[in-house]
């Protein structure tokens, strides 16, 4: 399996949660509704699940293996920075423009 595309969908600062991304599997597959959340140490990300009858959250798409999981965490936390370090450099530029006009 490889992770072929990941797309992070929404950005926020407010709260625990800090995006929505989407990840597309061997060109074949795609898993939306994949979350970034802040925790008390460290981001980790949440799989999407769903409330069953009792009220508990259950993941509807899971990695199987620890190494998998690790596998998904990574790249998907990577392309978060990537996409932040991204809108900070396009801030400061925004930034710089304003202040030489």
């Amino acid at each position: 399996m490889n992770i072929t595309d990941v797309k992070i969908r929404r950005i926020m600062s407010e709260g625990r949660l800090r995006a929505v991304v989407s990840v597309t599997l061997d060109d074949m597959l795609a898993v939306h509704d994949i979350k970034v959340v802040q925790g008390d140490e460290r981001l980790f990300v949440a799989m999407p699940s769903r409330k069953d009858e009792n009220g508990v959250f259950r993941d509807i798409v899971h990695p199987i293996s620890p190494s998998s999981r690790k596998l998904f965490e990574e790249t998907i936390l990577d392309a978060y920075e990537r996409q932040l370090a991204v809108m900070e450099a396009e801030a400061a530029e925004e930034a710089e423009e304003a202040v030489t006009e």
